[in-house]
């Protein structure tokens, strides 16, 4: 490629940079001639012996010539590798114009002169948060309007080598590229299209923008932008952690899509600070009334726990205990379950509210900030996905649009056997805690093994259970999510939905389904199933019917620090894990050593389709931790925002210098996950209500301190003894009597005590439940009733009190879609009187030609 001097003006030259023309800087983003500059990059390696893939190469490169773009090589010899082609591309004015008016991008064509009176009081509190003017608004604020080539001089077009920012040209070329065919006309398959198949097919092996910078120092060039710089040293840096996101300069550089996930991860991570330090408050709260538990006084008791013996909580291998030997769980439940949890619980209810409510708004402000108040309706349901305008072949006339839409089906059988065998790792893990809990009950019994006597007092049975099934489960659902993602992704491909967004839609749908019960499900098992199911001595109910593992038993504490722990390791796992692939999934050691821009960005990682995709997940997935099993633990949004303040600038500093540049794409909102969160904020509800209701022990204490004490006092004193029921020894079968008994044990123990409440075996009514457990059960139902009403009625009026859209940024986007009319008004007036001025002075009768003609381009679109 050479330098044709007619071809260019001297205002293009001069605002382009200009290396030299024959000695090119390495880290140049232009062509060879210092003034045209590489809007992407195509990478193949040169295979001798495949004509096929040569052939198709050299047609799909003719076809984007024939489109109007120009294309630049880059030989192997001059590559560090020796063996990599680079197709360097360059989208000129005319094919940027084209495509901008199909697209209808938004442009600018007058300086906002709306003033802006927004002023926060006490602003100079957050001074220290500040970053500098320039980074935080790069660019003025201008009244925009969708480009129309007809037009062209509407618009505030200074430089037509500039108008275009970088993100909007290797968007631009990005849908070129994705419709453009590599077959020849006369043999013609329209399913040969688009570079993502190239790319599937080994034809090239990489397409992708360039950066305009190297990451850590600024572009020798003074006219070429250092934007990647600037992200990394006020974005991307650790240590920027307590500083603003420069929002505006990431939206210019990345585009909306990107832009708008971390405006949300921002506010989602400021509003957790509210929620950590209430749910700090409520757990200091348990600390300081350690003392105050007299249960827990009572169970570590040597008079009280200590002379309670209770049943064997298995089948002939678990032997019979004293109650003291939960001394220290008990204690350790009181931390998460106390009066706190309810109104923990409570607050969270109203928190997940107040958050998605003012997301709404803030998400409302960016969309007029950032020009996408009109875009669903303007672009994104016009561009058809490539992949739908080619595999679609079965097609329907709709009645009412008179359009042919694309049959697909369901796949509902995928979704059942997946769903299908999530369910049956669950009851996997399930029969792994009641085998395994007989085996490390006959371990630590009587605490005789001398290598567990240092730990045998804070270690029992059911806690190591609990442990080491929650790190199973963990490992279970790491695997599978492998599977789901393969399957999800591939089902949602044989959909083929028509638009990206309904593509996306559709994936996450699925995809969140699938990770809700795999990531869930163990915690709702003990939260909601474990110890409801139980039976009593005598008439135990098993698992599988008749066989030998008895369904799990609660501690007399209460199963809710069971949930606490089955929280923390997943939370805690899934986090460790994530950090871990992380950092094994680096891009090449010393990537942007001294040689080209283009193979400094081609040894990153691709950032892919999905890449985002991933992050929204991790997130949403988090986000159903800290809200639907809230109320058993109250630390859980404090790890939560301590981990997103590191995500942040992880996921910063991956972007900037890890990954390729993607393609800009825009977004006016977080898409099918604002439904998502809506769904679980009102499930978090009903499962917080009851978790408070059936997994902690408030509503018994407080039936029993109110209704069922036995002195005058206002106090839990007698509760431990009250809350146990009475079974006799003589009347267990065979089959359920230990094996061995502890060396305590004597034949002047002729009872024993379980965790129910019935009546005692000297009643006529023996073993049924007794009153005290209706009265219960009316009490858990009926705060389940009475919590759920508040806060849904909370929520309901705080939902109404908020409106979703500002009422400023209502008023402005008012005020600009009124001055958009007027101008382009005043342009048609004055474009027709200048016309019938011209045609005044001729003998010409035809009507004026406003518009000029098409482009002799071809051009690819469906939008037409």
């Amino acid at each position: 490629s050479r330098l044709d001097g007619d071809q260019w003006s001297e205002g293009e030259k001069g605002s382009a940079c200009w290396p030299g023309l024959y000695s090119q800087d390495k880290d140049s983003v232009f062509f060879r001639d210092g003034v045209r500059r590489i809007d992407f990059v195509l990478s193949y390696i040169d295979d001798k012996d495949d004509q096929r893939k040569q052939e198709r190469r050299r047609v799909y490169e003719s076809n984007l010539q024939k489109v109007g773009l120009e294309l630049e090589t880059e030989d192997k010899t001059e590559s560090e590798d020796g063996k990599t082609y680079f197709v360097k591309i360059h989208a000129p004015w005319e094919v940027l114009a084209t495509y901008a008016d199909v697209l209808k991008i938004k442009v600018p064509f007058k300086v906002n002169d709306i003033p802006d009176n927004s002023e926060i009081p006490m602003n100079w509190l957050s001074t220290p948060f500040r970053l500098p003017g320039h980074i935080m608004n790069p660019e003025p604020d201008y009244f925009t309007a969708p480009f129309n080539k007809s037009k062209s001089d509407f618009f505030l077009i200074e430089d037509k080598e500039t108008f275009f920012p970088p993100s909007t040209r290797n968007r631009i070329v990005y849908y070129i590229l994705a419709r453009c065919p590599y077959f020849k006309d006369e043999c013609g398959d329209r399913d040969k299209k688009g570079i993502k198949r190239l790319l599937n097919n080994g034809t090239y092996t990489a397409a992708f923008p360039l950066h305009d910078s190297r990451y850590w120092t600024k572009s020798k060039d003074p006219n070429c932008e250092s934007e990647r710089f600037s992200l990394y040293k006020y974005w991307a840096k650790f240590f920027c952690f307590f500083k603003e996101q420069p929002l505006n300069l990431v939206r210019k550089y990345y585009g909306e899509k990107i832009g708008i996930y971390f405006a949300w991860l921002g506010f989602y991570t400021e509003m957790l600070f509210f929620a950590a330090v209430v749910g700090t408050i409520c757990f200091v709260y348990g600390f300081l009334t350690y003392d105050d538990n007299e249960w827990s006084k009572e169970i570590c008791s040597e008079e009280i726990g200590g002379n309670i013996v209770m049943c064997p909580l298995c089948d002939q291998k678990c032997t019979y205990w004293r109650l003291n030997i939960t001394c220290n769980s008990s204690w350790q439940s009181h931390l998460f379950d106390n009066v706190a949890t309810v109104f923990f619980a409570i607050f969270m209810g109203i928190w997940v509210t107040l958050f998605l409510e003012f997301w709404k708004r803030r998400q409302a402000r960016l969309e007029y900030e950032w020009d996408l108040v009109d875009f669903e309706e303007e672009q994104q349901q016009l561009q058809l996905r490539p992949e739908y305008e080619t595999k679609c072949t079965n097609r329907k006339l709709n009645r009412i649009t008179q359009v042919f839409v694309c049959l697909s089906f369901c796949f509902h059988v995928f979704s059942v056997l997946k769903i299908s065998l999530i369910i049956a790792c669950i009851i996997g893990v399930i029969a792994y805690r009641l085998a395994v809990y007989a085996s490390f009950a006959s371990i630590m019994k009587n605490n005789t093994a001398t290598n567990l006597d240092v730990v045998a007092p804070y270690v029992t049975p059911q806690l190591a259970t609990s442990v080491t099934a929650s790190c199973i489960n963990f490992v279970i659902i790491m695997i599978l999510n492998l599977l789901y993602e393969r399957v999800a992704i591939k089902i949602t491909d044989m959909e083929i939905p028509k638009t990206h967004v309904e593509y996306e839609n559709k994936l996450t749908v699925k995809m969140f389904l699938f990770q809700f019960v795999n990531y869930y499900s163990s915690c709702f098992y003990v939260a909601f199933f474990k110890g409801k199911f139980v039976g009593y001595p005598g008439n135990y109910t098993y698992m599988f019917g008749s066989s030998k593992l008895r369904n799990e038993e609660c501690e007399p504490g209460g199963c809710l620090i069971e949930l606490t722990t089955q929280l923390v390791i997943v939370m805690t796992g899934k986090q460790v894990w994530v950090q871990t692939n992380t950092c094994n999934r680096k891009a090449r050691s010393h990537p942007e050593s001294l040689y080209s821009r283009w193979e400094q960005d081609y040894d990153l990682q691709g950032f892919g389709q999905l890449g985002l995709f991933y992050e929204y997940l991790e997130m949403v997935i988090q986000f159903g931790f800290i809200t639907l099993f809230v109320a058993s633990f109250p630390l859980a949004p404090l790890l939560a925002l301590i981990n997103n303040i590191i995500e942040v600038r992880v996921d910063a500093w991956k972007l900037t210098t890890q990954f390729r540049r993607p393609v800009a794409a825009k977004a006016h909102s977080i898409g099918a996950w604002e439904e998502i969160l809506g769904g679980m904020a009102v499930l978090s509800v009903v499962t917080n209500a009851f978790i408070v209701a059936f997994t902690s022990d408030m509503i018994p204490r407080l039936v029993y301190m109110y209704a069922y004490r036995t002195h005058d006092e206002l106090n839990m004193k007698g509760y431990i003894n009250n809350s146990l029921s009475v079974f006799n020894i003589s009347q267990f079968s065979q089959e359920e009597r230990p094996e061995e008994y502890p060396s305590w044990f004597n034949s002047s123990i002729t009872t024993c005590r379980y965790r129910d409440y019935r009546y005692p075996p000297d009643d006529k009514k023996r073993y049924e439940h007794n009153m005290q457990f209706w009265h219960i059960l009316a009490a858990k139902l009926a705060f389940i009733i009475i919590m759920e009403h508040v806060v849904f009625m909370v929520k309901f009026f705080v939902a109404w009190m908020i409106p979703d859209v500002p009422s400023d940024v209502r008023a402005r986007v008012k005020r600009e879609r009124y001055l958009v009319q007027e101008y382009l008004h005043n342009y048609e007036v004055e474009k027709l009187k200048i016309q019938l001025s011209q045609n005044s002075n001729s003998d010409c009768t035809c009507t004026p030609m406003i518009y000029p003609s098409l482009s002799k381009h071809e051009v690819l679109s469906e939008c037409l």
